[in-house]
């Protein structure tokens, strides 16, 4: 008797390997991480980092038993801290621990609706810049860029915020980016050529607009709801941070001055304030809508 290729119908079905959505973030910023310092050595102080991701897990841990009476998880501390340790580059290890507190806080104090507006990580940054800019940098591009380690980080980046369903937000951030690129290379160089374009879109293939693309502009907590609105904040952010970025070449701002401080971490400012204006203009239309709603109730 020929002998059956199925399995009995008794045996439990394969099990495939699973991995909880909420640690594709946590994953692939340790990723960024390991290669990042791999390839280019890039964290000013490593125990700086290590302090800033502690500081950012027990602030999480601290204000939820406080606010919300429970144990949180802490996957989404995690990613904070250990994007601060390897965004903020100081030679004091204060920093990092400041800025991850910052971040942390954020989360619980300054809410509307119950929402959290800032990205926290972003808003730590920022805040420490213009609180502390002679102590305090970010990375840059200075951090050097290996081709291999950006395409295993861009391509299981991609794969994960695919995953997540945030890949258009990514994508048309980078899109607009190189387009903009490719117009300060027409503005500033007046024309564009390989090496003109090349040093302009350069940025994008570091850690620290891996870190910016992946985390930052797609935070869940901290963007709108709707797809529209989520391509349309990408390009604004973008769009700022191109005026941000021009102004600081055409004008050149004195070192120190906020000018000088805003154009040099243009990223970080101009996602402080698209973002935040964003949500705003959601929340006040889902009231508005809510109001509509009770009066027709009515």
């Amino acid at each position: 008797m020929a002998q059956s290729l199925t399995a009995p119908a008794g045996d439990p079905p394969a099990r495939r390997l699973h991995i909880d959505q909420r640690y594709y973030a946590p994953i692939l910023v340790s990723l960024i991480l390991l290669v990042g310092q791999i390839s280019f050595r890039f964290l000013t102080s490593p125990m700086g980092t290590v302090l800033g991701i502690l500081a950012s897990i027990g602030m999480e841990i601290l204000l939820s038993l406080l606010f919300t009476r429970k144990m949180p998880n802490v996957a989404s501390a995690y990613v904070s801290g250990i994007s601060v340790g390897i965004l903020v580059q100081s030679t004091a290890v204060w920093p990092y621990m400041l800025c991850s507190a910052i971040a942390i806080l954020s989360k619980y104090l300054i809410r509307v609706e119950n929402r959290h507006i800032w990205n926290p990580s972003n808003l730590g940054i920022v805040t420490l810049l213009l609180l502390a800019p002679r102590y305090v940098s970010t990375l840059g591009a200075q951090a050097g860029n290996s081709f291999f380690a950006m395409i295993v980080i861009w391509t299981v980046g991609s794969i994960i915020i695919y995953r997540l369903k945030r890949f258009h937000i990514c994508f048309t951030y980078v899109i607009f980016f190189l387009m903009y690129a490719a117009m300060r290379a027409a503005i500033l160089g007046h024309y564009v050529s390989h090496e003109s374009f090349a040093q302009e879109a350069a940025p994008l293939s570091g850690p620290m607009y891996q870190l910016f693309v992946f985390f930052m502009i797609t935070d869940p907590k901290t963007t709108v709801n709707s797809w529209r609105g989520q391509v349309l904040v990408a390009f604004l952010v973008a769009t700022a941070e191109n005026l941000m970025r021009i102004y600081g070449t055409l004008a050149s701002p004195p070192d120190g001055t906020l000018g000088n401080i805003v154009a040099t971490h243009a990223p970080y400012f101009a996602l402080t304030l698209m973002g935040p204006a964003a949500n705003l203009i959601e929340i006040a239309q889902k009231r508005k809508a809510r109001k509509t709603q009770a009066a027709a109730a009515a």
